[in-house]
């Protein structure tokens, strides 16, 4: 019933303030002959209808132009008190509502001091046209009759104002949260393709120098090629397992089939320095400081540089060796890799060297780590040393 009255009120809106005129006129009326038994008001009824009529139709135009009809109305009002009318609501209902249409319209500013200003013009014209009535009937009575629409009024526009602000903060706050979702998908998406990568350059690059060290020294050292033939395996056997962890986080997190084994870190530098040495090059790794537990997120992000680094190492630098050198702060960690120390350099082997020429320099491995150690509130710079050869340098810390 509510909701129909709301939505005819908006559709028709001039209907009703016809209606509510012709309300109005119809008590208004009989207060034309209303007054005391010292008040000579009704004797001059045919003067206070056609006020009453003209403040009744203003009404009409109160929602468009409500200063305009707040004016009209407090005109006809101060004239009918001054007259001798009783300032009764009968007679104050037009501009009763007009008042409240002006607080309801505006704001406080423009409705406030027109209201006190025609309240007071009223209560001062009721005892010129009743002196011998008493200001309880004549000061109090229209000033409280008054009063009341303009509170009102200003309390449904407060109402109006607060809940378009609530709605406002809802669409807003849908906004945010959809924002929020889509950029928490993108990041995901980020991270599993940074996981991807590492993983699968990694140990490509890998069985592709162990196959190409194997087919190099297939006639003059045959029995070398079965034990890198063999390493070639556990790295191909390794990159499946990785990426099948990899691929399981796309997977639902009430999938049973998804793996649960833990993510790397720096523990497994041996078993990354082991794999890299089946394919010719050496890994030498030293630490300064006291080693200290880091949290998942950053050993995960210190493995993903390391392993990245020494791949990049693997298909483009003309080297055998690289250096690792961990570096445990007060509250940072410091991991610096090389792939030639001294400057002097060092011949690659010949699959080695003959990848690395084929290799472009380009890709998303320095991009990748970059993003990585921003993510845990780190920072990473690569480039070429003036002594000669490349180097990584990240600065991690311990606790995210």
């Amino acid at each position: 019933m509510i909701t129909l009255w709301q939505r005819y009120q908006r559709e028709r809106p001039r209907v009703l303030d016809a209606l509510l005129a012709l309300l109005l006129f119809a008590n208004a009326f009989p207060g034309t002959l209303l007054g005391t038994e010292r008040s000579l008001a009704n004797d001059r009824w045919w003067i206070g209808v056609p006020l009453v009529g003209a403040a009744c139709i203003a009404l009409s135009w109160r929602r468009s132009h409500p200063r305009a009809v707040t004016g009209v109305t407090a005109a006809c009002a101060i004239v009918t008190s001054g007259l001798g009318f009783l300032p009764s609501p009968l007679m104050l209902g037009p501009l009763m509502i007009a008042l409240f249409t002006l607080a309801d319209r505006t704001g406080r500013r423009v409705a406030n001091p027109a209201a006190f200003g025609i309240i007071a013009a009223v209560a001062l014209a009721a005892p010129l046209g009743l002196p011998r009535e008493t200001l309880a009937l004549t000061v109090v009575m229209p000033i409280a009759f008054l009063l009341l629409p303009l509170a009102l009024g200003t309390t449904a526009r407060t109402k109006r104002a607060y809940l378009e602000a609530v709605q406002a903060r809802a669409e807003f706050a849908e906004q945010t949260r959809e924002q929020e979702a889509r950029y928490r998908v993108a990041e995901e998406r980020m991270r599993i393709a940074r996981e991807l990568h590492d993983v699968v350059a990694h140990h490509l690059a890998l069985a592709n120098a162990q196959a190409g060290t194997a087919a190099h020294i297939a006639r003059t050292r045959p029995e070398q090629v079965r034990e890198i033939l063999a390493e070639l395996t556990s790295t191909t056997s390794a990159a499946l397992r990785e990426l099948k962890a990899t691929v399981g986080l796309l997977r639902e997190s009430d999938d049973p089939d998804a793996p649960l084994q833990p993510a790397p870190g720096l523990a497994q530098l041996p078993d990354l320095a082991a794999s890299l040495a089946s394919a010719g090059l050496k890994v030498v790794v030293t630490t300064e400081g006291t080693a200290r537990p880091l949290s998942p997120g950053v050993d995960l992000t210190a493995f993903r540089i390391v392993q990245e680094a020494l791949t990049n190492v693997t298909k483009h630098a003309a080297t055998d060796t690289a250096y690792v050198q961990l570096g445990y702060g007060h509250d940072r960690l410091t991991i610096t890799v090389t792939d030639n120390e001294d400057g002097a350099g060092r011949p690659a082997p010949a699959a080695a060297a003959a990848t690395a020429a084929k290799t472009p320099g380009g890709g998303f491995g320095l991009i990748g780590m970059r993003e990585r150690a921003n993510s845990v509130g780190g920072q990473l710079q690569a480039g070429r040393r003036p002594e000669g050869g490349f180097q990584v340098a990240a600065e991690l810390p311990l606790q995210p």
